[in-house]
């Protein structure tokens, strides 16, 4: 991933190209937009061809964990762009680790240890800078560099201890789907556990179906695709989406009964959903982070807005500028926004059509300001939204305990006189003995003779009845209470 005329393309074709030439004969076109290599010590690594960065964006929302390493390429001659701080800011918000790519390096004006400098300003600090990520400087046209960028992919990868189990049924992620002619629908997807074959019966989405056939990236058709593997399947019976997960099951019933789960779980989220989904908030610890995108007209507002941001939150609740930019609010600024859950915030710019569009079908919130002090108020009201409210106790009364009646059917009943206050029905409860708390909870009952009473006041007799509770003793004492919530701000 990476800007545009970076030479992604180039890269890829020249890894292609040459893994080609060692490990096949004569010319293969390739069929799918993800491939599979064999490295020189026989390592597969399998490259994802992803157009830009959206179709990475839309299955980081889905939630679907396909790329386990990115590969940044950064031009030597130009530098940081704004598509490869894009490419850094989802990379990070969806934890996934980068390795640089510096091409280019044979081109006049070429400059490493800039492109190095310019990661620093967000937070990937390469190896030679003192950091953990890898790099290598390489020429992608003359293929300068190339071994020792695959050797840093499959370090990383090694430090990552990725693993799959090939034992249990199968389970992949949509990369990319169309229709076919003659085919139906045909998807590409990633293999990520078990061993997908023909045959198998499988739930995607809300739909079920049979993997008719399986074509690797050679274009050749296979009986079988193991973990890390890509392959286009024939047997969708609905559309599929990138992002969206295949699973292998071992009958229709299992299917179905899938199917019927997941659209349960549609439905509550349906009902549940809050429109200003851009609270969302992601906890780490002990303090909730309310995440935002910035965007400004210049960068000096920018600056402002990040500087006074830094000091809005406390030990309990803190802003998490997922991403900050200046210009025109994009639809990466909205995909970027749906993966971290965050809202966007708009300094003296608009989203554009596109991105209105997005945000509209998304349900991403983007909010508009042209005073910083408006902007402030808002994200620090929200904000005060994450605070736990403060929980008031009010001590309503106390009774005593004069007899217990061991009711038939019924259990345990306490013959009580109220000493103090009141007793309600609708509070809550503790049960002392010897002063000390030995149950807290709710009455099932509250009676005044035999009729049931809402409450009881100080000098009346009663009967009470704990819910789920039975140990009740002659002098205990029961203490009634309430708590109230006050809604906290933020200082």
């Amino acid at each position: 991933m990476g800007h545009v005329d970076h030479g992604k393309t180039t890269l890829l074709d020249y890894i292609r190209k040459t893994n080609v030439v060692s490990k096949e004969s004569g010319g293969i076109t390739q069929h799918i937009g993800a491939y599979q290599i064999t490295s020189e010590n026989n390592k597969l690594i399998t490259f994802l061809d992803t157009p830009g960065h959206e179709a990475f964006a839309e299955m980081r929302a889905r939630g679907a964990l396909v790329t386990d390493i990115i590969v940044l390429v950064v031009a030597a001659d130009d530098g940081l762009k704004q598509q490869s701080i894009e490419v850094i800011n989802h990379a990070q918000s969806a934890n996934v680790p980068i390795v640089v790519a510096i091409n280019k390096i044979d081109k006049p004006g070429a400059n490493s240890s800039k492109v190095k400098t310019e990661l620093l300003q967000y937070n990937v600090v390469v190896e030679e800078m003192g950091g953990k990520v890898l790099s290598a400087e390489i020429s992608a046209l003359k293929g300068t560099g190339i071994p020792s960028l695959l050797e840093n992919i499959l370090l990383e990868a090694e430090l990552l201890d990725l693993k799959a189990n090939k034992k249990r049924t199968a389970i992949a992620t949509v990369i990319e789907a169309k229709v076919e002619k003659g085919k139906g629908i045909v998807a590409t997807v990633i293999v990520q556990n078990g061993l997908l074959k023909q045959g198998d019966l499988f739930v995607v989405g809300d739909s079920f179906g049979k993997v008719r056939f399986l074509t690797n990236d050679k274009g050749k058709q296979i009986k079988c695709a193991e973990p890390g593997m890509p392959v286009e399947i024939v047997g969708f019976s609905k559309e599929v989406c990138a992002g969206d997960e295949l699973i292998v099951v071992k009958s229709e019933a299992d299917a179905k009964k899938i199917i019927e789960y997941k659209q349960s779980l549609s439905k509550k989220e349906e009902q549940t959903e809050n429109n200003d989904i851009g609270l969302l908030l992601s906890t780490q610890g002990d303090i909730s982070y309310l995440p935002v995108i910035i965007k400004t007209d210049v960068f000096g507002s920018k600056e402002a807005i990040l500087g006074s941001l830094e000091k809005i939150g406390n030990d309990e609740v803190k802003i998490k500028v997922v991403h900050a930019g200046v210009g025109a609010i994009n639809e990466s600024d909205v995909l970027l926004a749906k993966t971290a859950k965050a809202i966007i915030c708009g300094f003296n710019v608009r989203a554009n059509n596109q991105a209105k569009v997005l945000a509209d079908s998304e349900k991403v919130n983007i909010s508009y300001f042209s005073i910083i002090y408006d902007l402030l108020d808002i994200l620090k009201e929200r904000l005060s939204g994450l605070l736990q409210p403060k929980v008031i106790e009010n001590i309503l009364g106390y009774a005593e305990i004069k007899e217990v009646f061991n009711i038939s059917k019924v259990g345990k009943i306490a013959g009580c006189i109220v000493k103090e206050g009141v007793i309600k029905k609708s509070a809550g409860v503790r049960l002392l003995r010897d002063n000390v708390v030995i149950y807290e909870g709710t009455l099932l009952q509250l009676k005044r003779f035999k009729d049931d009473a809402k409450e009881v006041n100080a000098g009346q007799e009663c009967g009470v009845m704990l819910q789920n509770f039975q140990d009740l003793a002659k002098g205990d004492s029961i203490e009634c209470f309430e708590k109230i919530t006050e809604k906290r701000e933020l200082k």
